[in-house]
């Protein structure tokens, strides 16, 4: 279209000499229209140049676009020809792994079938051995009895009892020998003992983290917490499971106990009776549950707050509660609830870079330790276990995967599961985070107050004095006094034949009978 337009002033040109025709002389004439001629010729073979320049400069496009097409196809082709030779040498190497392997499976199962064989010869020669031989000693007693004037019977009697007496006097031999080598290794078993309690009571970590000083305005609240022959001191250390230490530090009471929610009701407990002034075993019983249901509320609150604070939503109650519970648990001396919550931290940090789901990664890395806060032991390791209550409590399949391989228990199915394997690498492999003495310690602990939990009739147990004592509440009605002298000493050899540990452990069975009436 833009080739047509030149014609355009040539056209007027042309007209507006043939109108003009008439006014001017025949030879004027004449020569503008040669001139209009000359230009409409001159712009038509302009229009052509043009044109064949345009038409030329869109083959060569088209040219141009032809062949990036063909290099991107081509790429492509050869891209896909890498890939194909690259999978058909893999399948050329499994073939030939598998044929090799089925060749090993078949000599294996030829030599099994040989050696059958052979076993089986050897089988049948020794029972007819056997039969040869019972025969024989058959034979041989028929000669002795002839020989003897007794039968086989009287013979084996006569035997036994010359063989008791025998042994009766090897094992009086046995025990005065053992007595005097007694005798002579005292001392160095002696000293044994005390360098193993030294050494038990000097870890630096198991005083650090299991041990609250509950400090008094004066020390005359000693006496009324300790009370009348110690009734006071007694009742609160069965209500809680926390030993009282009541020493010569001024002003200052030790909590002893392996378990921090414990010692935290017990710190609790202390402090409400100091403040009401009314110490007695009834009061301290009445405050003791109140303060258990405080801190059940506060583990909630904790929850809460927690997952507030990393932008989780929708999670389920139990969970949130669960994630309150690890406030007052520690894995290798590390606070499990600053652990998960700087997994999830670096989790989401992790996720964002890589172009994940930001905040499934901080749910991952918050929940990826539950299973280490059981309200009771289990056998099952804790990336399952907390596996399982993901799943009960309707997390998603991606969450629940990472729970339980971060140990590699499972197998991985998404990208989150390495993601919080790296993260609570990197959180428990910092510099001071974790110290692997304290979680044996406790770890010892559970097992031994679990231990006494097995024995019927048990009805609390708790480990105090650092493991060193074992105290056992037992059910008056289930156990008498005598029962009760002989569950301790069974309680103690199952805890010597199932633990090992330094020194010695004292088991104390207490049975504690009460009369309550109503007055109306």
């Amino acid at each position: 279209m833009e080739s047509y337009i030149y014609f355009i002033p040539a056209l007027i040109t042309l007209l507006v000499g043939l109108l003009l025709g008439g006014l001017f002389k025949k030879g004027t004439q004449k020569k503008i229209v040669e001139q209009a001629k000359s230009q409409a010729v001159e712009l038509l073979r302009k229009a052509q140049l043009e044109a064949e320049a345009t038409k030329k400069e869109k083959i060569l496009q088209a040219k141009e676009h032809f062949i990036e097409l063909k290099s991107k196809h081509d790429s492509a082709i050869h891209q896909r020809e890498k890939r194909i030779t690259e999978i058909e040498t893999k399948v050329r190497q499994l073939q030939s792994v598998a044929h090799k392997e089925v060749k090993k499976n078949t000599d294996l199962q030829r030599k099994l079938e040989e050696q059958t064989s052979f076993l089986e010869k050897k089988q049948a020669k020794v029972l007819v051995k056997e039969q040869e031989l019972g025969d024989k000693i058959k034979i041989q007693i028929t000669k002795l009895e002839e020989l003897s004037n007794l039968s086989a019977e009287d013979a084996k009697a006569e035997m036994m009892e010359s063989l008791k007496e025998k042994a009766k006097a090897d094992a009086m031999a046995f025990v005065q020998h053992s007595v005097e080598e007694a005798k002579l290794t005292a001392q160095q078993e002696a000293k044994k003992i005390v360098i193993n309690t030294i050494q038990r009571i000097g870890t630096e970590e198991a005083v650090d983290n299991c041990v609250s000083i509950f400090n008094l305005e004066s020390d005359d609240v000693k006496g009324r917490i300790i009370g009348r022959e110690g009734r006071n001191i007694r009742a609160l250390e069965a209500e809680t499971g926390v030993e009282i230490i009541v020493d010569d530090t001024p002003e200052a009471i030790i909590l002893s106990c392996f378990d921090p929610v414990r010692r935290e009701i017990a710190r609790l407990s202390l402090h409400r009776l100091v403040s009401d002034g009314r110490i007695h075993p009834a009061r301290i019983e009445e405050v003791v549950h109140k303060t258990r249901k405080h801190i059940e509320n506060e583990i909630i609150e904790v929850g809460k707050l927690t997952v507030i604070d990393l932008g989780i939503h929708g999670l389920h109650p139990e969970l949130i509660r669960i994630v309150g519970r690890m406030k007052y648990r520690s894995s290798y001396g590390q606070n499990l609830l600053q652990h998960s919550r700087e997994v999830a931290k670096l989790c989401g940090v992790m996720a964002s870079e890589l172009g994940l789901n930001a905040k499934l990664a901080k749910r991952a890395g918050l929940l990826h330790d539950i299973g280490k806060v059981p309200e009771e032991e289990a056998e099952t390791p804790h990336a399952l276990l907390g596996m399982e209550w993901a799943e009960k409590h309707g997390e998603k399949t991606e969450v629940c995967n990472a729970i339980g391989a971060h140990h590699d228990e499972i197998e991985m199915t998404s990208l989150l599961s390495p993601l919080v394997q790296v993260c609570d690498a990197i959180s428990g492999a910092r510099p001071g985070a974790r110290r692997q003495v304290l979680d044996s310690y406790v770890q010892r602990l559970k097992d031994l107050e679990q231990i006494a939990l097995d024995f019927n009739g048990v009805n609390k147990a708790y480990a105090i004095q650092a493991g060193r004592e074992l105290r056992v509440f037992v059910e008056s009605e289930k156990v008498s006094d005598d029962h009760a002298s002989r569950l301790s000493f069974e309680i103690s050899q199952k805890i010597q034949t199932d633990i090992t540990y330094p020194g010695q452990v004292k088991v104390t069975v207490i049975r504690e009978t009460r009369a309550v009436n109503v007055a109306r």
